[in-house]
């Protein structure tokens, strides 16, 4: 059985699917965020449409909510000049019984293209690309605690956006490590990338036991120290399995990001949220609201990074 870093390159070493950004190549994922450059315009809202999937159909399948991320694969794809369907999983045959394989066997007979797939458990992407036919691409748009592959490229994009090459630079990652999908794929890219110094941050009850690169830090100041770019996750409480903190509060004692506790990484260290934010739990608003954040670039990067990557598996890289 083929790994997923395996099944989601052909035999020319493009993109098939994309599921993971573990085992990506380097030059893959500069190609990801040099494309994606090409999609912005001169001012946030001025994103470039283009034809590159004009004729093509494009099926959100989102077996877990996210507003956001939903929102912005529609925008993306329409941005490509794809027909798009979003499928309401709460009406769908799956919440009436059907399995998943299923579900995919008819939705392919209706001629998608291609498939974005959010689901809560992990892999579900993966046993879909295994099993659908040739002729289908799959994104995945986060699976369970495993992966969330296109926040964490554009999380790369934005970093470079602003800081330039990232193996130079000093990454930290504060807050619920253990549960955070995002933090995966973010350690696996930022890795592949050439960065040596990643920081995972929080307490003991929520970092990693193992399988992550990085350093563990129970101590905020220790971990930020000098870091050039620091990254606030949210509290997963939907995925924990039983109470892992005192309280919202007691975290925000300890490892909420302020304005002033900035001031121990590098004088110009961006800080950024995959979102959504809990203002007053892992950031105060006086820092989202700074100068130093640069959480809203995040948003419009996701647009422009979602329709690099869907161009690609499509295959059209050619006609750019």
């Amino acid at each position: 059985m083929p790994s997923t870093a395996q099944l989601q390159l052909t035999d020319k070493g493009r993109l098939r699917h994309f599921l993971t950004t573990e085992g990506l190549p380097k030059d893959l994922m500069i190609e990801i965020m040099d494309r994606a450059a090409t999609f912005l315009g001169d001012t946030p809202r001025d994103l470039k449409k283009r034809p590159l999937l004009k004729g093509r159909s494009v099926v959100n399948l989102f077996f877990e909510n996210s507003t956001r991320t939903r929102t912005t694969f529609e925008i993306a794809a329409k941005g490509l000049s794809a027909d798009v369907v979003s499928l309401d999983i709460s009406t769908s045959a799956t919440a009436k019984g059907e399995s998943l394989l299923d579900t995919l066997k008819n939705l392919e007979a209706m001629g998608a293209d291609l498939f974005v797939v959010r689901h809560n458990q992990s892999g579900a992407p993966h046993f879909i690309a295994q099993h659908c036919t040739p002729e289908l691409a799959i994104v995945n748009a986060g699976d369970g605690l495993h992966a969330h592959p296109t926040q964490a490229m554009l999380d790369m994009f934005t970093i470079r956006q602003h800081k330039g090459d990232i193996a130079n630079l000093k990454v930290a990652i504060i807050g619920d490590i253990r549960h955070s999908r995002v933090v995966r794929s973010q350690v696996h890219a930022l890795h592949g990338l050439g960065c040596q110094d990643i920081r995972l941050i929080g307490p003991g009850t929520l970092l990693p036991r193992q399988g992550l690169a990085g350093s563990l830090h129970d101590d905020l100041r220790e971990g930020i120290q000098d870091a050039d770019v620091v990254i606030c996750l949210r509290l997963q409480k939907e995925r924990m399995a039983s109470a892992l903190l005192p309280s919202e509060a007691e975290f925000h004692r300890n490892y909420g990001m302020t304005l002033e506790r900035l001031g121990w990484a590098a004088p110009n260290a961006i800080v950024m949220h995959p979102g959504p934010i809990n203002r007053g739990v892992e950031i105060d608003s006086e820092l989202a609201d700074s100068d130093h954040s640069v959480i809203l670039n995040q948003v419009t990067n996701g647009i422009a990074v979602r329709m690099a990557i869907l161009s690609m598996v499509m295959g059209v890289e050619e006609r750019l």
